[in-house]
């Protein structure tokens, strides 16, 4: 039996969340908005809110009430939340709702815009909850997070190795039937594979709610909803905790820039443009046909503040990876001169997305220092990485789009022709320590007719595996974290399709094999070495021995962690043998670690010979090929006493 609960018996606290919401500072929105449960004497009272300031009226319709008319909401507040609380002898856990939202007449069915459970598709409705009683069992991860990611005088610091394997839950395996694989089934078969190749972290392509499966998950409806294609929420807990559980950190993609124009969603809510912003030179998005959050609007800022942290709060995820930056923080961004209006000061910048995005990271920090917030920022924008104090947007890391592009491009020229395009290898180091960066090999770059990674490389089928090897080297050993698609770690030729499964057959092919054996080493080898992660965003970590050699199309440098211990790094992108002369004292020795085309294990020693005067040690490199060398400690005669000699 349902029925109405009637007068205002809101108490003092939900008078105060009305207040903080409206004021753009309620950051746990999602328990006082959607559908809220209070359990007492047997009852269930499920209270229902939401806000629609320009309706003339809100229904609840749903399958335990009237799908045509419903239960009307009452107005609560004059700047538009309207609630409803009724009673139930039963609990309604499982059951579906919807709001009729009613504007000029006509009425449209919409998802509540905080259901944590939704059927999504093209119906959109909420499925009600009862709360979770999931226990988390991750302790041990989360203390080591803590100790790992936190700040300190200069902002944000990460005393841990970052290597991020990025997928698509729908596509990375499927049954053999082609159906989804479950949060669960995808935890169970992520965790040994994570594990054996070596990556401390996953990220997940978007997994808010979305109804077109095309959209890769990037055009949300439902914010707060782990989508129901692999789940429960609950389902979505185990698989955050099993990753934990493993020692493997979870991330999301995070969409806050825009949302489609899908019916159910968020799209005009009450009629009217709500959570979009009104102008026509703000509203919406050109190439995506999507709708821009109105970044200034302190319902809005509530809304998404508090999404974010729902995902660190009730999930215990690690990071998020915050999508289309860019186009947040340009007036401009995809439009046409005459267009947009430029800002108060007369420039091009979205003033109130920058205020934003400084108070959404100021927030999540305050509660929860050992995160990671990561810009997806693709242009020259200052300031990304620096903290907030200082006048930066307050992100811990940002996705260093120009060495990728400018990679791509060198790796598809013929190597006879790359000399004319060596700044793709030396120009990221000009800027290198500007932000704090991850150097991301990714999911948009491997689609749409670009390539896969090893199709993109210039040369034979031979040739595209050895610099393939090679392209990895050189991103595993420069500054910055690490970010990989799947897929691209065995090299699947074919472009990354969204429908389908990734081609694991493929690794019946012993190259294809050898190759994921091989990033799997190298995963190992980044991992076991402080001198490539330990002070990554710091210029005393990495110093040229040569960064002009365009003639070569090779590059050799130094990298060092916080106690001064040193590795040489010798890349070679050319297709000609070649040789190198590494400067050395007299009487040292060189040892390698790691090459391209094997573990180095086996290699005799290279010593310093007097060349031209100097002592130098010559270093033979192959076609296409790659080394990390590492003096050799000597024993003193007189105390036996192992030491390494620094230059």
């Amino acid at each position: 039996m349902i029925q109405v609960v009637s007068g205002d018996g809101r108490s003092r606290g939900e008078r105060t969340d009305e207040y903080l919401f409206h004021q753009g500072t309620l950051y746990s929105a999602y328990r006082y908005l959607g559908c809220q449960l209070t359990v007492s004497d047997g009852s269930f009272f499920y209270s229902f809110r939401t806000w629609a300031p320009n309706a003339d009226e809100v229904r609840l319709v749903s399958d335990f009430t009237d799908w045509e008319r419903g239960l009307r909401l009452e107005r609560v507040t004059d700047k538009g939340i309207w609630e409803l609380t009724v009673r139930s002898d039963v609990s309604l856990a499982g059951s579906v709702y919807k709001y009729l939202v009613v504007s000029h007449g006509k009425g449209v069915c919409k998802g509540d815009p905080y259901a944590v459970y939704s059927k999504g598709a093209d119906d959109g409705g909420t499925i009600i909850t009862d709360g979770t009683n999931y226990r988390f069992a991750d302790q041990a991860w989360l203390d080591y997070r803590r100790k790992s990611v936190a700040m300190s005088s200069k902002g944000h610091y990460l005393s841990a190795p970052v290597n991020i394997y990025e997928i698509h839950p729908g596509s990375f395996d499927r049954k053999e039937d082609g159906g989804y694989l479950s949060y669960r089934e995808l935890a169970e078969r992520l965790v040994p594979y994570v594990k054996t190749m070596g990556y401390t972290h996953v990220e997940l392509m978007p997994i808010a709610e979305y109804p077109f499966d095309g959209s890769w998950g990037y055009q949300v409806c439902a914010y707060y909803a782990p989508t129901s294609r692999f789940g429960t929420p609950d389902d979505f807990r185990y698989f955050v905790d099993t990753m934990h559980r493993a020692g493997v950190g979870v991330i999301l993609d995070w969409v806050p820039a825009h949302f489609p124009k899908d019916e159910w969603g968020l799209f005009e809510f009450d009629g009217h443009p709500l959570y979009e912003y009104q102008g026509k030179d703000r509203m919406e998005s050109r190439s995506w046909g999507t709708r821009f959050f109105d970044l200034g609007r302190e319902e809005v800022q509530s809304f998404l503040i508090s999404n974010a942290l729902y995902w660190f709060r009730e999930f215990h995820v690690d990071g998020l990876r915050v999508d289309a930056v860019a186009s947040m923080l340009y007036l401009d961004y995809d439009r046409l001169p005459g267009e947009w209006i430029p800002n108060a000061e007369g420039g091009n910048r979205n003033l109130e997305a920058v205020a934003f995005l400084q108070k959404l990271n100021s927030v999540l920090f305050a509660e929860f220092p050992d995160v990671l917030m990561i810009a997806e920022e693709s242009t020259s924008f200052a300031g990304v990485t620096h903290p907030v104090s200082e006048g930066g947007l307050g992100f811990n890391l940002k996705w260093n789009m120009g060495w990728a592009n400018d990679f791509y491009d060198y790796l598809a020229t013929d190597p006879v022709f790359r000399k004319y395009h060596h700044h793709a290898l030396n120009f990221p180091l000009m800027y290198a320590f500007g932000e704090n960066y991850v150097l991301p090999i990714t999911h948009d770059e491997v689609v749409h007719g670009k390539k896969s990674l090893i199709d993109k490389i210039a040369g034979t089928y031979e040739d595209k595996f050895r610099q393939f090897r090679c392209a990895l080297l050189l991103q595993m050993t420069y500054p910055g974290k690490k970010l990989l698609f799947m897929g691209c770690e065995y090299a699947q030729f074919s472009e990354w399709d969204y429908k389908r499964g990734l081609e694991w057959f493929m690794l019946d092919y012993p190259i294809h094999r050898e190759t994921r054996e091989y990033v799997a080493s190298l995963n190992r080898f980044y991992l076991s070495r402080p001198e490539l992660w330990e002070i990554d965003f710091e210029g005393s970590g990495f110093s040229w021995i040569d960064a002009d050699n365009a003639a070569g199309n090779l590059v050799s440098f130094v990298r060092r962690d916080a106690r001064g211990n040193e590795i040489t790094v010798v890349i070679s992108f050319s297709g000609s043998e070649n040789t190198v002369l590494l400067p050395a004292r007299r009487g040292e020795s060189r040892e390698i670690l790691f090459e391209a085309c094997g573990t180095g294990e086996g290699r005799p020693a290279l010593h310093a010979e007097k060349i031209g005067g100097r002592y130098a040690i010559p270093l033979h490199l192959p076609p296409f090929s790659g080394f990390v060398l590492k003096r050799i400690k000597k024993e003193t005669k007189r105390t036996g006493i192992r030491y390494e000699k620094i230059d």
